[in-house]
């Protein structure tokens, strides 16, 4: 599902309007219907109405919701925020048609006021502000936003919920918290992201009659990807196929220490469909090894004991690379000088697909340029810590626009970035991005990530695009952790419960 930014979607309303000659006032009457029809479902009949609104046309589309639900018998008022003779254009025709309608209509009313009409009404519309709010919320919407967050009653969003950043998902003051948020034409990507996302309750795309050649032009595209996309992304296997057809696997991991990081990668592999995995791994650990991983293969390097890999070890990795459809390095890897060299000569050296994760990225911590000058397919899966020492940026700053950053990281390294985190995002060089849907903070714990790196891996070496395998790989494992989390409950769930969850997902995909 494709979505947009709230300077896309501006575009595309003025381009639909004025390049194909759409009539506005059109849109705002099929959006207004839409909120109208949400509204209903949470109404008791003959219920109370009460329309929250600000002049411009987030609160023209609640004077149209306003309309309709007085027309179907219910009992509508509107609190306007603001001026009657600030209320200009389809707006302020949609008042007109609204007073008309007899439907009470407070101009600017005051707390008192506002806690009387929230005490009275059975459902709130918020069509307070939309996606044109670019900064903190202040003054008396802030004011007005506050009364209506402490006097909980079901709320219908306009677009978006007032007080949430159309495009980051960022709180810019109070927010409403809405049961349903109706949001028009196409989904603004702000309300996929966190913290926002647990703001607008369930997510319902109303269509308003944009045109669909305005839709096309907005670029780059971001996408919402949802279980259609996975299943369209992940193919059949061949009613003949065999183990060396559904891909070959080289997982280079573990360390003294962390080896359940190196075991979860394979066995998460495994059960994403790899046909054959090895696990590249100290051999001074490949006894534990062998006894947490039965179905992928080991391939012991020599340590001497000292429980990590080296630049000794290159030319053994690169043997084994060389059979290898896609090779994931770095669960487990640890962070020792030695392997942290050995991490970055493979890197210029491996000519193909390379799933780069965890310790594998911190080898290039504070030192990007070094994974431009490369040789392999690349996809880099960052936690935001781990992006912000490899970029040299806050994982505040990060997180503000998870959208953007990713995007500017795939740009300017040249690879495929998962930015992972509630809302995975997946970039591609060329500014394509997807937004995650799955998962919960159920999967809030170690190991998770390891998981994700072996479904990665065993995606790219079954053949699949570097991007779908991302980020289908991501959708697929916030299924499992949500599979898991039905099962189990939503806390103490450990990343190894997802492992059986994985084929669950793709019989459902089915």
């Amino acid at each position: 599902m494709r979505a947009v930014t709230a300077g896309q979607m501006r575009e595309i309303d003025r381009a639909t309007i004025e390049d194909y000659g759409f009539p506005g006032c059109v849109l705002m009457e099929n959006a207004g219907h839409a909120v109208a029809d949400a509204a209903v479902e949470l109404l008791p009949p003959g219920g109370r109405v009460l329309v929250l609104a600000g002049k411009g046309n987030n609160g023209g589309d609640g004077f149209v919701a306003a309309r309709h639900l007085t027309e179907r018998g219910y009992e509508t008022a509107i609190a306007l925020i603001g001026d009657i003779s600030q209320v200009r254009g389809d707006a302020g025709l949609n008042l007109k048609h609204a007073r008309a309608f007899g439907i009470s209509i407070s101009e600017n009313p005051d707390d008192a006021a506002i806690l009387d009409l929230l005490e009275h009404a059975d459902v709130v519309i918020d069509a307070l502000l939309g996606t044109g709010l670019s900064g903190a919320v202040s003054g008396r919407m802030a004011e007005v936003l506050g009364l209506f967050g402490a006097h909980r009653k079901p709320v219908v969003a306009v677009d978006v919920p007032s007080g949430l950043d159309a495009d980051t998902g960022r709180l810019l003051g109070p927010v409403s918290h809405a049961d349903i948020t109706v949001t028009f034409g196409l989904p603004k990507q702000g309300l996929y992201l966190h913290p926002g996302r647990a703001s607008c309750g369930r997510i319902r795309v109303a269509p308003i009659g944009l045109a669909p050649e305005a839709v096309c032009g907005a670029t780059p595209p971001t996408w919402i990807v949802e279980a259609a996309d996975a299943a369209a992304a992940i193919s059949p296997r061949r009613p003949d196929a065999h183990k060396g057809d559904a891909g070959r696997l080289l997982v280079i991991a573990g360390s003294g220490g962390l080896t359940g990081a190196a075991a979860m990668a394979a066995n998460a592999a495994m059960r994403a469909g790899a046909g054959l995995v090895t696990l590249a791994c100290p051999a001074s650990l490949n006894p534990i090894l062998e006894q947490k991983c039965t179905e992928a293969m080991s391939a012991p390097l020599m340590d001497h004991g000292c429980g990590y890999l080296r630049p000794r070890n290159t030319e053994e990795i690169l043997a084994l690379a060389l059979s290898a459809d896609a090779v994931v390095l770095g669960p487990g890897l640890g962070s020792q000088p030695a392997t942290a060299e050995l991490v970055r000569d493979l890197i210029t050296l491996v000519t193909g697909r390379v799933v780069l994760d965890a310790d594998g990225i911190n080898a290039f911590a504070g030192n990007a340029q070094q994974l431009v000058e490369r040789s392999c397919k690349l996809t880099i899966t960052p936690h935001p810590g781990e992006l912000a020492r490899l970029i040299d940026l806050s994982i505040e700053k990060i997180q503000s626009d998870r959208v953007a950053i990713a995007r500017e990281c795939a740009e300017k390294l040249g690879c495929t970035v998962v930015l992972k985190g509630a809302g995975t995002v997946t970039a591609e060089p060329g500014g394509e991005a997807w937004i995650n849907t799955t998962g919960s903070s159920a999967m809030a714990g170690g190991g998770m990530g390891d998981v994700l790196s072996g479904v990665v891996g065993a995606f790219a070496a079954g053949g699949m695009p570097a991007a779908s395998a991302a980020w289908a790989a991501v959708w697929v494992h916030g299924r499992a952790g949500d599979i898991a989390a039905e099962r189990l409950g939503p806390r103490g769930i450990v990343a190894t419960d997802l492992l059986p969850a994985l084929p669950r997902v793709f019989a459902e995909l089915c």
